[in-house]
């Protein structure tokens, strides 16, 4: 199979400083000698790998989807300061894979005169930064190249507000007016551009900009080669990566080495580490029975054996999911009813756009079957759960509605909403990196 990102040819990485924020990934000429930074834009997007099984197993283990077993690991259905025992493993990876991407980012965009070498680089930044918002909240910011023995005053968090303002937004504005649609699924593009900021104006219930940019995404899908897959199980495992469904997906091979040193997503998925030999919350089994969906729930997850299935083995050419049409259609669904005073026949509009997602799975059209705002927006997260199962979402979708305590039937305080910065950045930055409330 295809994998044309992962083409580091004489790039190597070293670490400058102790923060993971001054970490220069440059090659061995310094960037200012480089006049091709193909090889640097390709390290952002490598860099991405250390990001996705954190990013997965906060999105379902912290959330009703799965459960781990071995101590300390439920510190993660245990919303305290326990999981500050997690960093080793997740959170310390995490963020220095995103940071390094976005370093390699910054030189790309501070030196490359290529204009899609530009937008790719900062459609990468910005995904960096809203996967680091939704992790930790207010994060550093750093928009320039490395530079070897940076000030560490420089890296007090600023606000997730000014993150997006400032950073995510703008850069996803610019990548869409670079980029087109010509390329593979796996590097970005006009239409992933488009999706992701659609997804940030959701994150931050900017309904209306969401609607707006959603939309251009669902009329704009055919002439990108987006379309729904007529099957459900033709979305998942290796050889349907890059699928027509697929707007943009992290690729993953066992032709170079991730730099996250555990197991990946789809081993904690199916039960292959230690830590969740039997991993599937049977919450979700539960949902999937009274929604009569047996369809998506038996290519989903493995209810005996406890385990999700979605990805049917630990494999490492899986690549993963970012962003894939039927989420995007969900949320303009979404954005629609709260962007109006829900009555019966706009109800019956909006839940009809979820119309093909539910007929491949085997289910009737949910039109007519909710008739306020309220019953609309449920329906629509229910159906968000079970499309969306084992895909690293659901965690922050409870998060960015404010469903949280109503999910997981207990009161969680917000600090618990976010995880633990981790103490190793703090350290390095001798205090300038501050801890998330409540760790």
């Amino acid at each position: 199979m295809k994998k044309i990102f992962l083409i580091l040819g004489t790039l190597l990485f070293i670490t400058a400083c102790n923060n993971d924020l001054e970490q220069a990934p440059p090659n061995i000429a310094s960037a200012d000698s480089l006049d091709d930074f193909a090889g640097v834009l390709n390290a952002a997007y490598f860099y991405q790998l250390g990001t996705v099984t954190p990013m997965a197993v906060m999105g379902d283990f912290r959330a009703d989807n799965a459960l781990m077993f071995e101590e300390p690991y439920p510190s993660f259905d245990r919303y305290n300061s326990d999981l500050l025992d997690m960093e080793d493993q997740f959170f310390e990876p995490f963020y220095i894979a995103a940071y390094r991407s976005i370093l390699s980012a910054n030189t790309v965009i501070a030196n490359s005169e290529i204009a899609s070498q530009v937008g790719e680089a900062k459609f990468l930044r910005a995904l960096s930064y809203f996967k680091l918002v939704k992790v930790f909240g207010d994060v550093p910011v750093n928009l320039n190249p490395p530079v070897v023995n940076e000030d560490v005053s420089q890296l007090a968090r600023q606000s997730a507000g000014t993150v997006y303002d400032n950073v995510i937004i703008p850069d996803l504005q610019d990548a869409i007016a670079a980029l087109g649609n010509s390329g593979s699924k796996g590097r970005a593009s006009r239409i992933a551009a488009q999706a992701l900021l659609g997804k940030v104006y959701m994150q931050r219930g900017d309904f209306g900009n969401a609607e707006t940019q959603l939309a251009s995404v669902i009329s704009s899908a055919g002439g990108a080669n987006v379309s729904l897959q007529a099957n459900f199980a033709d979305i998942f495992g290796s050889g349907n990566d890059l699928n027509p469904e697929i707007i943009y997906a992290t690729q993953m091979t066992a032709s170079i080495t991730d730099e996250y040193g555990f197991t990946e997503f789809t081993g904690w998925f199916i039960g292959n580490d230690s830590k969740a030999f039997e991993p599937l919350d049977l919450d979700l089994a539960a949902a999937y029975d009274a929604a009569g969906d047996v369809v998506r729930k038996d290519l989903s997850i493995d209810v005996p054996n406890l385990r999700a299935v979605k990805y049917i083995t630990e494999d490492p050419e899986h690549d993963f999911i970012e962003i894939r049409l039927a989420d995007i259609i969900l949320l303009y669904a979404e954005a629609l009813n709260e962007n109006t005073n829900t009555s019966g026949a706009q109800s019956a509009s909006i839940l009809g756009l979820l119309d093909d997602i539910r007929t491949r799975a085997g289910l009737a059209s949910l039109s007519g079957t909710a008739t306020t705002q309220a019953a609309v927006r449920q329906a629509i997260a229910d159906e968000r759960r079970l499309e969306l199962a084992f895909e690293g979402q659901r965690w922050f979708d409870l998060v960015r509605t404010g469903s949280v305590d109503a999910e997981m039937g207990e009161t969680v305080n917000p600090n618990y909403h976010l995880f633990p910065v981790p103490i190793s950045e703090i350290l390095a930055s001798d205090g300038v990196i501050s801890q998330n409330a409540g760790y």
